[in-house]
């Protein structure tokens, strides 16, 4: 995954033809996910960088920063939605990891928890062929929610004083 690099660029609902994806039922995939971000920001805080690698979103959802990347417009290229929850190191690492897998495999659905860039994450990815605008809601969603319904949780308890 591409780290973030924020810029001041709003989302905006312009669209160019090429965002267009042919297996995901000619859906326009870029305005599925700026929808389901505008419906979820709850700080209007939401910017996007894009570039031709793609667009990465981030915004803010409750406690959390949600981000959102989508890598192209094939039917090869993938979602990936990600937002981190907790910095490691942190005390007791056993115990969180076993936490961590345990509710993979109990609360995630789509989603998991992950280790990226020294951080524990929530994170879902999928390539977009035949990808519909309800499993993009969903995706972005379930992310979001895992993410702010445990972080503060998993700091409280892991991280040292």
């Amino acid at each position: 995954m591409v780290n973030y690099q924020p810029n001041s660029e709003m989302i905006s609902t312009a669209t160019t033809s090429d965002e267009l994806v042919g297996g995901t039922g000619g859906i326009n995939v870029v305005e599925v996910i700026e929808t389901v971000i505008a419906s979820l920001d709850q700080t209007n805080s939401a910017m996007v960088s894009q570039s031709d690698g793609g667009h990465i979103w981030k915004f803010k959802y409750g406690s959390v920063e949600v981000f959102v990347q989508l890598t192209g417009s094939s039917e090869e290229d993938n979602l990936s939605v990600w937002s981190s929850v907790l910095n490691l190191p942190t005390q007791n690492e056993p115990q969180l990891f076993r936490k961590l897998l345990e509710m993979n495999w109990l609360s995630t659905f789509e989603a998991g928890f992950a280790i990226y860039n020294n951080q524990i994450v929530v994170l879902s990815t999928r390539t977009i062929a035949e990808l519909s605008p309800g499993e993009i809601s969903r995706l972005v969603t379930v992310v979001a929610t895992i993410a702010d319904d445990h972080d503060e949780a998993l700091q409280a308890e892991f991280l040292a004083s």
